[in-house]
């Protein structure tokens, strides 16, 4: 029986019992009519004005619909069944989070509509398509998947939300149910390994805790990165790897002075636990490089810091990471990442020349490369290409985290790169360097908070890959052309003698260069043609 509850104003001599129900009553009465028609189901409701609530049973109408009810629901029923077994589920954005099951194994399609990402050309106006990156065309001698080696970082394309310090979270993804659990990490792990091959990347890099939520101890922190780690490892296979991965080291307050440079041993002690988990699991899952990024090693104040101490610390740390690698068979490349404030005042490995330095007075040099970030560069008051330079001419470069800055933003704003020019000059430097592998290009960068559709994730990085495949053919085309090249080669031709051959292998002393400079008197400055230079590389572009 269907009651309608009564309103407190009704009169309380009429009897629930004694009304008689009907349109003329007043009474909502509610018509479902269920038409299957082309596997459609459209439900019709009709709604009858209400008077007023009064307790009614509608036992005549019951008594009368009952047979065509009792259709409609097995009729309702045999619809559900036929749909799910129509084909794999899906985490359409339009469902939230009632798209996955209690206990996260959610394996059905997370970015349904989304197909994979090929290239159509640079006349495309698909944007779910390449137009410049074809992973297998050859570009001077390789193929650009190879120049390339592209990565997804897990934490902005899964764990970014959009807040930021004056505002709340503004991206809910679909398959999100707003919890940091076991399931929901491994619900998106597995939206990761669909991202990565409908965008067609065999790479990604992770921090710990962002792949596996922290626990009570160490112990329950390491057992949840295991069981993640174990489905990664299941659901990448063979042909999808980590580029590298790293600790967090930074967000829990037990960091907030740092880790290898804190002040209190047991967080020391803690720091280089967590490395210790993060490098064995970088290693489980064939991971080719591991990232030393130390977001907090470095000072508010130099008042209250022994900052030689300090710097000894940390390179007593980066010793013990080494001595770790090579005792768990870990063949891959230890980087250090340099930034040079925040969240920190002052970080240590403030630019790529600092952290050259470090190395080299630690005896580390030959241990360690670098991975550059362009947006670190900017904040650094260096151009990309100036940093990455200064990595290569050191030996030093292992890993580029492709992403640019707002030069007139003092802070970290981890844009996708979009800037062909940039992109040129990047390119060029990588060309010179003979590539990036075993390292490559990992796209740390983050959807702007206003970007908030799920096919944004997709574009973002189309846009991203595709701006540093240009780059690379625009750098081709200088290399290929020659006229850059020459103008460089021209401007130092006075070394390309026998003076300068001595001067170059440090076998001129002063007393010979006295004597030729008193030979040929003063000198004829030629021009720079800064502007020429100009001219050929936009003629690049």
């Amino acid at each position: 029986m269907i009651c309608v509850i009564r309103s407190r104003w009704c009169d309380p001599a009429i009897s629930c019992e004694s009304v008689d129900v009907g349109k003329g009553d007043g009474v909502v009465v509610v018509v479902v009519v269920v038409l299957l028609f082309g596997g459609a189901v459209i439900v019709v409701q009709e709604w009858l004005e209400l008077q007023e609530a009064e307790i009614v049973y509608l036992h005549e109408m019951i008594r009368m619909k009952a047979g065509k009810i009792i259709v409609f629901l097995l009729c309702l029923n045999l619809v559900s069944i036929l749909a799910i077994a129509a084909g794999p589920p899906t985490c359409p954005a339009d469902v939230g989070s009632d798209c996955a099951s209690d206990s996260g194994e959610w394996k059905g399609e997370f970015f349904p509509g989304i197909p994979k990402i090929k290239y159509e050309g640079p006349s495309s106006k698909n944007p779910l398509s390449f137009k410049w990156y074809n992973a297998n065309e050859e570009i001077l001698g390789k193929k650009m998947k190879d120049w390339m080696r592209f990565s997804v970082a897990f934490w902005h394309t899964f764990r970014g939300t959009g807040g930021d310090p004056f505002g709340a979270p503004t991206k809910m993804w679909p398959w999100e149910d707003g919890t940091n659990s076991l399931a929901m990490a491994k619900r998106r792990m597995r939206a990761n390994f669909e991202f990565l091959d409908k965008l067609g990347v065999d790479k990604w890099c992770f921090h710990d805790r962002d792949i596996a939520p922290d626990g009570k101890t160490l112990e329950e922190s390491n057992a949840n990165l295991d069981e993640v780690v174990a489905l990664a490892k299941e659901l990448q296979g063979t042909k999808i790897h980590p580029l590298w991965g790293t600790s967090q080291l930074f967000h829990h307050p037990r960091y907030m002075h740092g880790g290898a440079t804190s002040p209190d041993l047991a967080v020391y002690a803690y720091s280089a636990a967590q490395v210790k988990k993060a490098m064995e699991v970088t290693h489980y899952l064939g991971g080719e490089n591991y990232v030393f990024w130390g977001g907090r090693e470095g000072y508010q104040t130099l008042l209250n810091t022994d900052m030689e101490r300090e710097l000894n610390h940390m390179a007593r740390f980066l010793e013990a990471a080494v001595a770790y690698k090579k005792k768990i068979g870990f063949n891959g490349t230890l980087l250090i990442e340099p930034k040079p404030q925040e969240p920190t005042k002052h970080q240590y490995d403030w630019d790529a020349a600092t952290a050259a330095n470090f190395l080299r007075k630690y005896g580390l040099i030959d241990e360690f490369k670098l991975n550059i970030e362009c947006n670190h560069a900017t904040l650094a008051g260096h151009s990309c290409h100036h940093e990455l330079e200064t990595a290569r001419i050191n030996g030093l470069l292992g890993n580029i985290d492709a992403n640019t800055g707002d030069p007139q933003i003092g802070w970290d704003t981890d844009q996708f790169m979009m800037d062909i020019g940039e992109a040129t000059l990047v390119m060029l430097s990588v060309i010179k360097n003979g590539g990036l592998a075993p390292g490559g290009f990992n796209f740390d960068a983050k959807l702007r908070r206003e970007s908030t559709d799920v096919d944004d994730i997709f574009i973002a990085h189309i846009a991203g890959m595709d701006t540093l495949a240009r780059g690379l053919r625009n750098a081709a085309k200088l290399i290929e052309d020659g006229s850059l090249a020459e103008l460089v080669r021209k401007r130092y031709e006075s070394f390309d003698t026998e003076i300068g051959a001595q001067i170059e292998a440090g076998k001129a002393d002063f007393d010979m260069l006295e004597k030729k400079a008193m030979q040929w008197g003063e000198p004829k400055v030629s021009s720079a043609k800064q502007e020429l230079a100009e001219m050929i590389f936009q003629a690049a572009l």
